[in-house]
């Protein structure tokens, strides 16, 4: 079985190589037969890929120990569920699960696009093609997942297997890698339509439509691997956070930070014909710091507890970074002309303003964050000595930038577009405005000291009064006109314009995570060794240890703590930390126990136990955090709805520079 699994993906390699050979001389030499077998080529890619996953698959749940991948990744003790996850849970795997996922997303743009954009795919074939035969020879000739065990010149069965890094033996590390990866690997589709549209010097903006679609999928993927991954950590860590400003955190979160540039600012190009230069770059950027990403994950250039050991294929990387950044900008520069605006900013107090103003402030948060993640490789190679950057800093840059983000969240919608007056901006700031600053007024008097707390529960109020107030606005005249009640015309002004409202939620969606985050201002904390029967305080909780409870399964040894918990004299519940200490691999974990509430989590880790006996508890109180994830559902809520194609097409006009003629445009607004 290893031997087919091989030689598929040798056959895929040879087959992207092919692809692109037929796409660009099929387009060169005019010859249609060219492109659509380098088209079949990938269809042919997908099944080889999809054969060598299910053998790998296949091993890892049937336990074949003579696979060295299976033999380090996986153990007869394990439940399936993480037998299954243990395909991306090592180096070779997750490189095979990468180019899987790449090529049932190659395999469904051809077939999408079968018909559309002709003068287009072959430059978007060779693209993913050229993407896809990267990861190929990787893991073809590289980390192959495939390598079997040999004692002297026999194949050897060990017997059962080291098993996955207990870490990752935790429900969301079975579905947060594969939405993280859908990230990453999606976003080379929308580069690969930029790619060629440059190359074709791609007339109109239909393009453009395809492009967005992918991106907001391709980001509703990213956003979910990012906010479970931070569910994980909060989880399973032990240390109480979601967020730790890790190198490979940070790596997740820099395409996330130029999608969501290119998401606003594509709106322009599309209304106005501006941005493009912007845009191009932005979806460049996007791509490559994914492919920039998987570096940094499995280099072992940066440590990190997310990342894979060290591997040879650090290099391999860097040069397929350096010539496709190299060939991208070459492009860009040399079409400067095909991307010339086709209007220009008339006033700064305008939406278009708002947008540019978005764009500059990601783009230093991202850089803000690409700077401290490299920093200590900088230091090295300037001082030879390697300098860590810490959290503080992180949060010192971007927590200032987060808040103006998030004004600039709720002052989009009140702008008018091309310029706006000053008494249409009196009227559309006073409201938002005013429960703002009462709300900070409010909480001042209640004893909220935090400037940045203040701020940014102002923020979030003012955002969501915004909101509101578009949404009220546009339902009332819908129920006006059809007598339909207040909550149906919401519904009927949501689906005539899914792409704007559907826009708004996902915008609530962030306001709720950043009550969540700035609940962090007043987060409690306290280590104590507790004997059972001793009672202990923390904020408003009273909690008494009653028991410890030891036992053994086949995977691992286990141990927690029976902790009761009090308010006001009155128990209010049960929580019992768990310590484990995995058998193979020797590694011990926790499972913390959490008491989730809106208003705040009360958080016990179970850290270990002394000589005498006493049960060494690391106690945390934090405030709001549940609205983290109260608000990625609404996000992706919002995201969902951007996507389902709205009641009516809104028509506008756009002068598009072909001579002297002015065309129109109907797209979905």
């Amino acid at each position: 079985m290893e031997n087919i699994g091989a030689l598929s993906l040798l056959l895929a390699f040879c087959f992207s190589i092919y692809s692109v050979a037929a796409s660009l001389v099929g387009k060169w030499k005019r010859k249609p037969f060219l492109v659509l077998s380098a088209e079949r080529a990938v269809y042919a890619i997908w099944a080889l890929v999809s054969v060598a996953s299910g053998i790998l698959v296949y091993a890892l749940l049937t336990g074949d120990f003579r696979l060295a991948y299976v033999a380090a990744h996986s153990n007869k003790a394990m439940p399936n569920v993480y037998k299954f996850s243990a395909w991306w849970g090592g180096q070779e795997g997750s490189l095979l699960f990468w180019s899987f996922l790449l090529a049932s997303y190659a395999a469904i743009v051809v077939w999408t696009n079968r018909k559309k954009f002709r003068d287009m795919m072959p430059y978007v074939v060779s693209v993913l093609m050229v993407t896809q035969a990267f990861f190929l020879m990787l893991i073809t000739f590289i980390v192959p997942p495939f390598q079997v065990l040999a004692v002297g010149k026999g194949i050897t069965d060990v017997g059962d297997g080291n098993g996955l890094n207990p870490l990752l033996q935790y429900w969301t590390m079975a579905i947060h890698p594969p939405m993280l990866y859908l990230g990453y690997v999606g976003f080379v589709v929308p580069f690969a339509f930029a790619f060629a549209s440059l190359v074709t010097r791609q007339p109109g903006e239909a393009w453009i439509h395809e492009t967005r679609r992918w991106t907001i999928i391709t980001w509703a993927f990213q956003s979910s691997g990012i906010l479970l991954g931070a569910g994980w950590a909060y989880a399973v860590l032990g240390w109480g956070g979601y967020w730790g400003w890790d190198p490979v955190e940070n790596a997740s979160l820099l395409p996330w930070i130029t999608a969501t540039a290119f998401l606003h600012s594509v709106m322009m190009q599309e209304k106005k014909g501006m941005m493009k230069v912007w845009n191009m770059v932005l979806i460049s950027s996007t791509f490559f710091l994914c492919i920039f990403g998987t570096f940094l994950t499995r280099s072992g250039v940066l440590s990190s507890v997310h990342a894979f050991a060290t591997s040879p294929i650090g290099n391999y990387f860097v040069a397929f970074l350096a010539a496709g950044i190299a060939l991208t900008v070459y492009l860009i520069l040399d079409r400067l002309d095909y991307l010339k605006s086709e209007a220009h900013l008339e006033s700064v107090v305008s939406r278009e303003s708002a947008f540019l103003f978005n764009n500059l402030i990601l783009l230093a948060s991202c850089f803000a964050v690409l700077w401290g993640t490299m920093f200590p490789l900088i230091s090295e190679a300037v001082t030879g000595e390697k300098i860590s950057v810490d959290a503080p800093f992180f949060n010192r840059v971007n927590v200032p930038i987060g808040l103006f983000l998030l004004f600039l969240t709720g002052v989009g919608p009140l702008i008018a577009w091309r310029r706006s007056s000053v008494e249409s901006l009196k009227r559309a700031f006073l409201a938002p405005s005013i429960a703002g600053l009462a709300l900070i007024v409010l909480l001042a008097v209640l004893g909220v000291r935090h400037p940045y707390a203040l701020i940014s529960f102002g923020l979030c109020l003012f955002v969501t009064v915004t909101v509101a107030m578009e949404f009220w606005k546009g339902a009332r005249q819908i129920a006006a006109k059809s007598g339909q009640n207040l909550a149906a015309a919401m519904v009927e002004l949501t689906h005539r314009n899914t792409r704007r409202y559907g826009g708004y939620l996902v915008h609530m969606g962030i306001v709720l995570m950043f009550i969540g985050f700035t609940g962090a201002a007043f987060n409690k904390d306290a280590t104590l060794e507790v004997a059972p029967g001793q009672m202990f305080r923390l904020g408003a909780y009273e909690m008494k240890v009653t028991d410890l409870i030891k036992g053994q399964n086949d995977n691992y040894q286990w141990a927690y703590s029976h902790v009761e918990i009090f308010q006001n004299g009155s128990q209010i519940g049960v929580l019992k930390p768990e310590r484990r200490m995995y058998l193979s691999p020797p590694q011990p974990t926790s499972e913390v126990a959490i008491r989730r509430r809106l208003n705040e989590d009360l958080y016990l880790n179970f850290a270990n136990v002394t000589e005498d006996g006493k049960v060494v508890l690391q106690a945390y109180i934090f405030p709001l955090v549940s609205w983290i994830w109260i608000g990625y559902w609404v996000l992706l809520i919002g995201t969902l709805i951007c996507l389902a194609p709205s009641k009516q097409k809104l028509s506008y006009a756009r002068t598009q520079v072909v001579g002297i003629t002015k065309k129109h445009a109907t797209v979905e607004s």
